[in-house]
Formats: structure tokens, C-alpha cells, sequence
């Protein structure tokens, strides 16, 4: 079997998406940090000495989104329609949950930008919340859905 993001040489290579039909695209991905009692209560009062740790993750999320293509070395540059970041803490872990989605209208996909999405405001929090202590926990990254293209609608299966 040929793969289609090798060349002969079987080095890597940009994926040829100038046949493909433009649609919309869509997708959702979350993640999470686990973080200390103390860190988790600085956060909660908003006492922070780097500020306002939420927003700034959900700002650097968006950025993330945006330079998708930059960080990734075979990923398509794309023109996002809209980018949103949602960051709230999470009492339980304790920590932060991030859930970000990306929407284009194109011919590659989104699910890219939306995982770098939540993957940077979660290492935004990780930076912003380093002084309370290094014992944190970036995990469950993953995408939910994705919609378009030629693979049509994708939803995790949440059992």
C-alpha cells in the first residue's frame, strides 16, 4: 500500500489537497491540566502574579489556532472562519478543563487547529501557574468531533 503523504524516497511530504472540493469544516477538541490545592486556589481567587490566568489562556488558545501551520511542519496553512477557547476550572481534578473549536471553510480540515488550540492555552496555564509549584499534569488531549470533508461528521463515542 502507498501512502499518500510519502513521495518515493519515502520521505514526507505535503498532502495535495488543490483537488479536493471546498466545504465547511469544522472541529472540537478539549484537554486538561491537573494542578495543586494552592495553585488551584490562586486560580480560583484570581490571584495570579502574571495576571489573569483564564483569559490569557483563552487568548493564547486562539493565537495557537492561528499558527497552527507554523508549528506543525506538514500542516496546512488555512483561513479560519472562527476560532473559540473556552478555559474554566474544575474543582474536582483540581485544575482546568479547555475546550476550543475551529471552523473554515476549505479543503483540508480543522482538527489540527483545534487540538494546538487546546494544547497552548494549556501550557499557557502551565506557564502562568509555574511559581505554585511544578507538580501539574497536561493530559487528556483528544478531538470530540469534526465535521466536512470527505469523511463527513465524526463524534467520539463517549462510553
Amino acid at each position: 500500500m502507498k501512502l499518500s503523504h510519502v513521495d518515493a524516497t519515502g520521505r514526507p511530504r505535503m498532502v495535495d489537497v488543490g483537488s479536493k472540493p471546498e466545504s465547511a469544516r469544522r472541529a472540537v477538541a478539549e484537554g486538561k491540566i491537573r494542578i495543586s490545592a494552592e495553585a488551584y486556589d490562586a486560580l480560583a481567587g484570581n490571584v495570579n502574579p502574571k495576571g489573569d490566568v483564564l483569559t490569557t489562556a483563552e487568548l493564547a488558545g486562539v493565537t495557537g489556532a492561528k499558527r497552527t501551520a507554523d508549528l506543525i511542519p506538514l500542516c496546512h496553512p488555512i483561513p479560519l472562519d472562527h476560532v473559540q477557547v473556552s478555559v474554566e476550572l474544575d474543582p474536582d481534578l483540581p485544575g482546568v478543563r479547555v475546550e476550543a473549536s475551529a471552523s473554515s471553510v476549505g479543503r483540508t480540515g480543522v482538527e489540527m487547529e483545534a487540538l494546538t488550540a487546546v494544547s497552548v492555552a494549556l501550557l499557557t496555564v502551565y506557564d502562568m501557574v509555574k511559581a505554585a509549584g511544578h507538580d501539574m499534569e497536561i493530559g487528556g488531549v483528544r478531538l470530540m468531533e469534526k465535521t466536512g470533508g470527505a469523511s463527513g461528521e465524526w463524534k467520539r463515542n463517549q462510553h
